[in-house]
């Protein structure tokens, strides 16, 4: 288990739709002193999305990089991981979401990402949504897609250093913390 208050190379950043959980990370990336690289997942296939990728570059600073990768990101973060840069993902969701929807197998696919963060050559922020909070959903594309988004969340959260849920704009760290200690 990583330390308390030790360095960490890599972080998962968890909440749901709307929780700030992007402008968390984009604060830790450029209070971090290195080269902020933005790996983007999302693709502008409608005019709301093409909306919600201008409000999110318009919320970042000038000295932000842009990489648009909607599928290889493991690739893509071995490729660009260095330790002059810091890497955000975002968001998980929306890549595990892109994998699914070309009909790719979910689990080599997590399993793969979830092992590639190890061997990162910089720290990277991964940001991804909770969804397994609300109610099951009525049809089965949605319940394997809430279903594979959890599994990968669990795997994402093993292999980072740092996992944080941010809820209502706050930040509450989950790694690395104690072990509740109960006794029965």
């Amino acid at each position: 288990m990583h330390p308390l208050n030790a360095p960490i190379r890599s972080l998962l950043v968890l909440g749901p739709a709307r929780s700030g959980k992007s402008r968390y990370a984009q604060r830790l990336a450029e209070g971090s002193g290195l080269n902020p690289i933005l790996i983007a997942t999302a693709e502008a296939k409608d005019n709301e999305m093409a909306a919600r990728i201008a409000r999110h570059a318009a919320e970042r600073a000038p000295s932000w990089s842009v990489i648009e990768e909607p599928l290889a990101l493991a690739d893509a973060l071995n490729r660009e991981a260095r330790n002059d840069r810091i890497l955000v993902v975002d968001c998980i969701t929306l890549w595990l979401s892109n994998v699914l929807l070309r009909g790719q197998d979910l689990s080599p696919a997590s399993q793969h990402l979830a092992q590639s963060i190890a061997g990162l050559a910089g720290p990277a922020i991964f940001v991804s949504n909770e969804v397994g909070s609300g109610i099951v959903p009525d049809n089965p594309l949605a319940r394997a897609f809430r279903d594979a988004q959890g599994l990968l969340n669990q795997a994402l959260g093993r292999a980072c250093d740092a996992v944080v849920l941010v809820s209502a704009g706050i930040p509450i760290q989950i790694k690395p913390a104690p072990e509740p200690g109960f006794r029965f």
